[in-house]
């Protein structure tokens, strides 16, 4: 654990800085979408799953940018591209508050996945990588402690501004916060430091860990197992509070559920940190995922209930702060720091599609089918992803 001090200073200076910036762009952009779109589309009279598809439009665009964003961090570093994914977050939060017309409601919340494309895990992971190079798991693993708060953040901070300014107010709240916080933390803040490139080792010396292709079927498998994955908390996120709610939850109980999967994540994190830091990423991504499935089949064996459902919120947050830190860190150890933050835009791009399709499909499902078969759908998401990270095999 680095000092105290080397938070202020240096390159850890990076972790709070980027910590403080991921509570806000989760809060701003990604979560409060499912307490603010039935708000939005009730007042400007469209359906609840266009209004959704906004955000399915969103991610969309932050999949189609984000290898660029990330070659950008790898040439110029988060400090430099960091601050214009929170200055287009701030634009495109007014912008929803103005977009009456169906056609500018769509083209903000693209505005909006560029924004997320450049503000949230993957640009942060690829900055600390820049930094750190192949000694980035710690500081990506820290970071995760503050983003896993974001949304015990959001939703009861949302809920809370919602009740006294409504859905603009909040919205305009959040985007002055994007603009007059996490951006200039991003542009004067963070870092300028750049890796080192390892030396080779000396006649006699350990020799470098082997490492795979970035080309190969181990990172086909390494991108569809987190693009399976990454259909469950987009579409959760977007409808978890709504299902238990239609299960006959009442809304400040669902509520304190939701908020309970923040907890969870950083307890599991913390865990990460202290007991399995010598534990291989792969076996922690495993682990995670595994879990996850087990949280479906046991609301599937015993009821949506307060007890099963806090459970469940328990146990998915738990499995995402697990997967999160793998994101970072299975593809630094599989395939090595040279060009990582470009790696991570290419396994980001078929994640943030699938994250785009999760809310859309969701709904459609919810609203077409029931509840419990839009749960197996998320299930069987998970349980892919699960297959893939099992097939993936470590260097020698």
């Amino acid at each position: 654990m680095p000092a105290v001090s080397s938070l202020l200073r240096g390159p850890w200076r990076a972790v709070p800085v980027l910590g403080v910036t991921q509570i806000l762009a989760w809060g701003a952009l990604f979560y409060p979408p499912v307490l603010t779109v039935p708000l939005i589309a009730a007042e400007r009279g469209w359906s609840f799953t266009f209004a959704m598809g906004g955000l399915s439009a969103g991610l969309l665009v932050a999949g189609l940018v984000s290898p660029l964003v990330g070659t950008l961090i790898d040439r110029h570093g988060g400090h430099r591209v960091m601050p214009f994914g929170s200055l287009l977050g701030a634009l495109g939060l007014v912008g929803l508050v103005f977009a009456s017309h169906p056609a500018a409601y769509l083209a903000v919340w693209m505005l909006l996945g560029a924004a997320m494309a450049g503000s949230l895990y993957d640009p942060a992971f690829a900055t600390l990588g820049r930094i750190f190079g192949g000694a980035a798991r710690r500081p990506i693993t820290l970071l995760t402690f503050a983003g896993g708060l974001a949304s015990t953040v959001s939703w009861p901070t949302t809920h809370l501004l919602l009740a006294s300014l409504g859905w603009r107010g909040t919205y305009l709240v959040y985007a002055l916060l994007l603009a007059a916080v996490a951006a200039p933390l991003h542009a004067f803040a963070l870092p300028r430091t750049r890796a080192a490139p390892e030396p080779p080792a000396r006649s006699g010396g350990a020799p470098p860990p082997a490492l795979l292709p970035a080309n190969g079927l181990a990172f086909a498998l390494v991108a569809a197992a987190f693009a399976s994955y990454a259909f469950v908390p987009s579409g959760l996120a977007a409808h978890m509070i709504a299902i238990f709610g239609r299960f006959g939850l009442d809304a400040g109980t669902v509520v304190l559920i939701g908020a309970l999967f923040g907890p969870a994540q950083v307890a599991a994190r913390l865990c990460e940190f202290v007991f399995a830091r010598n534990v291989h990423p792969l076996a922690v991504a495993r682990f995670g995922v595994g879990l996850l499935v087990l949280a479906f089949a046991m609301l599937a064996l015993a009821g949506v209930s307060v007890a099963t459902a806090a459970t469940f919120a328990v146990m998915f947050g738990a499995a995402n702060g697990l997967v999160t830190i793998a994101r970072g860190t299975v593809p630094l150890t599989l395939f090595g720091p040279h060009g990582y933050g470009r790696l991570l835009g290419r396994i980001a791009f078929p994640s943030l599609l699938m994250q785009a399709a999760a809310p859309l499909v969701m709904a459609l499902v919810a609203e077409r089918s029931a509840d419990p078969v839009a749960l197996a759908v998320a299930a069987a998401f998970a349980s892919v992803a699960l297959a893939c990270l099992g097939l993936i095999r470590r260097p020698s």
